[in-house]
């Protein structure tokens, strides 16, 4: 089976048809989408990046992208949505890093949801991508149905496109774990947090936050905070995420710090 046409949108009717999907996958009123057809139209004018993903000439996935800081050498990708299982959302990211490729760029940046474990997947074991930044809190509440009301706390990921594609999965891989510890346990769908001084940690996620925020939003709460206090404090001393192991922890290694 051949991918999905991937191309660059540039017509209004081509923006308003991405508009409304996004709408469909956040699950919100078709006149207040995650980006309006509008704004689409104005950064495709500016020179920056909206595509879309078509089966049997169907759209169904869209990116939308900006040159962002450093100038020069970064895409910020805001929002990429597509249909799940048949590797439109791949096919997109493999898009846009040509597209950021062929104008000089070195890497693409986002923002993604540190709780939701296929996305962490895919963007640190699919992609090779690395989280830089725990942001709080980022977009304040959101009552779309992915974020469910949730406190909106990201993390800063970077895509290096100087790197081959082709890269092992170390995250899921054994190698590597001797003598981490737990600093956040996924016990019996609860988070359990415990002191952990080892070079390197593990930090579990839930097994579906998005369904819990509808079923248990007080354990979504529990979970938002462990991560928060887990994964953004590692981050915050300088820490670094190098890998997702058994597709449900973060692998997080510490910097050695100097005693001299």
């Amino acid at each position: 089976m051949n991918g999905p046409e991937i191309r660059e949108l540039h017509a209004m009717e081509e923006f308003a048809t991405a508009s409304h999907l996004y709408a469909g996958i956040w699950g919100t009123d078709a006149a207040g989408p995650p980006v309006s057809a509008e704004v689409m139209r104005a950064l495709s004018h500016a020179g920056n990046y909206v595509a879309g993903a078509y089966e049997d000439g169907r759209l169904v996935g869209a990116s939308v992208a900006f040159f962002g800081d450093p100038i020069a050498t970064t895409l910020h990708s805001h929002i990429t949505g597509a249909s799940m299982g048949r590797g439109i959302g791949l096919a997109l990211k493999l898009h846009q890093r040509q597209w950021a490729l062929a104008r000089g760029l070195k890497r693409i940046t986002w923002t993604y949801d540190p709780l939701i474990r296929r996305n962490a997947y895919f963007n640190l074991v699919k992609l090779g991508a690395r989280p830089e930044e725990y942001l709080t809190s980022f977009y304040g509440a959101m009552d779309d149905a992915i974020n469910g009301g949730d406190e909106s706390d990201r993390v800063l990921t970077a895509w290096d496109l100087t790197a081959p594609t082709e890269t092992p999965e170390p995250g899921n891989a054994s190698a590597g774990l001797a003598g981490a510890a737990h600093a956040l346990r996924n016990r019996g769908g609860r988070p359990e947090t415990a002191p952990a001084d080892a070079a390197t940690v593990l930090i579990d996620l839930p097994d579906d936050i998005e369904a819990l925020r509808r079923q248990d939003p007080g354990a979504a709460r529990a979970w938002r905070l462990a991560v928060r206090h887990t994964l953004g404090a590692l981050l915050a001393e300088g820490a670094h995420v190098i890998g997702f192991h058994d597709r449900r922890s973060y692998v997080v290694h510490r910097t050695p710090t100097s005693t001299a």
